[in-house]
């Protein structure tokens, strides 16, 4: 029995799951989709559904024993840095075979302004002091920080509505679920005068509206870069990881 524990949250794992629901279960395959449970109302996929984490590397990897999984692929955001170094030590120590399913990083184009930064703290540096009417495109895990600068205005798109008060004093929410459209992007960085953008490298098309929009506007972008992750398989379309999973199943 070959059984994949496909670790979700991104459009590249709905895609991968709606393949292998058509064309690679059944006949003694089996897949097993995971979210990690921060969006109240995540995506319905094609493939059973578990929620919520796995506490730790420990726990993942008596998941991994427990359900008798054979492989994983690592879907999740490249933001979700704790959960894909977990999967790698987890999957080394039960001998579990495993790929990530990545999306390429963006790359600065001509007429982009980016200013790089490799944390969120290297972001909210970055931003002036005052003054500033800034799109906060990072979501909602790590708001808190920009509190630090509290006389700028920022501009949050998010999935949920927040459970309580942001930390921000001057905030705008929108919620909204993308893709967007850069043409939207513009117009609604034009009514909130946005000023900044920052926003995480997580690379793919659903998110780049906000850059294709910037760079229309001429607004400088801070760019926070991917977390750092240990060496694993990287793949980069579902036909790589199908070819991946018949070679091993």
């Amino acid at each position: 029995m070959t059984k994949l524990l496909l670790l979700g949250g991104t459009t590249e794992a709905s895609q991968l799951a709606a393949h292998l629901a058509q064309a690679w279960t059944g006949a003694g395959r089996q897949a097993v989709f995971s979210y990690a449970g921060r969006t109240a109302r995540p995506a319905s996929q094609p493939l059973p559904c578990r929620v919520g984490g796995f506490g730790g590397v420990a726990g993942l990897a008596e998941y991994l024993r427990a359900e008798a999984i054979t492989h994983v692929v690592d879907a999740t955001h490249p933001f979700a840095a704790q959960m894909s170094t977990n999967a790698v030590q987890a999957c080394a120590e039960v001998g579990v075979d495993l790929v990530a399913f990545e999306r390429p990083a963006w790359v600065a184009q001509a007429g982009d302004s980016w200013c790089h930064v490799p944390d969120m703290e290297g972001a909210v540096a970055a931003l002036p002091q005052t003054g500033a009417r800034v799109f906060l495109a990072i979501g909602k895990q790590h708001v808190a920080e920009f509190a630090a600068k509290p006389q700028n205005h920022y501009l949050l798109r998010l999935v949920d509505r927040p459970d309580a008060p942001l930390a921000l004093p001057d905030a705008t929410v929108l919620v909204a679920r993308g893709p967007f459209e850069a043409a939207g992007d513009k117009t609604l960085m034009q009514t909130h005068a946005i000023t900044h953008v920052v926003a995480k490298n997580a690379g793919g098309t659903g998110a780049e509206a906000k850059l294709i929009a910037a760079r229309a506007l001429g607004l400088p972008v801070v760019m926070i870069d991917r977390p750092e992750i240990p060496a694993r398989q990287v793949l980069g379309s579902v036909a790589e990881v199908r070819r991946w999973l018949d070679h091993g199943a």
